[in-house]
């Protein structure tokens, strides 16, 4: 039995998004503005095809992992980026600045 492919994430500036392809199709994607330091995740979305594969969960991540290695903050505007880091604060609460997660209710 073959494998599924594996996704590939790459950030895209000139388009002001991630990207994440499986097989060079597009499968979703992540909105962001940047302003001083801090990345606006703006909205998230995955190819209805491709629904309940977790493709979701790994472009938040990836991008929250890039926004680390970068060394920027975040502000997560999305409503799943927002659950993600409600999921997951223990490894990525830290990038939204103290004083604004509580507007976006992370504690």
């Amino acid at each position: 039995m073959p494998s599924s492919p594996e996704p590939t994430f790459a950030d895209v500036p000139d388009r002001h998004r991630y990207e994440l392809t499986i097989d060079g199709e597009l499968a979703g994607w992540l909105d962001y503005r940047d302003d001083d330091g801090v990345r606006s995740l703006l909205h998230a979305e995955v190819d209805r095809a491709r629904e309940g594969q977790g493709l979701g969960g790994r472009l938040v991540g990836s991008a929250l992992d890039d926004a680390r290695h970068r060394g920027l903050q975040v502000l997560p505007y999305c409503s799943f980026v927002r659950s993600y880091l409600g999921r997951h604060a223990d490894a990525y609460g830290a990038l939204v600045p103290e004083a604004r997660r509580g507007e976006f209710g992370l504690g």
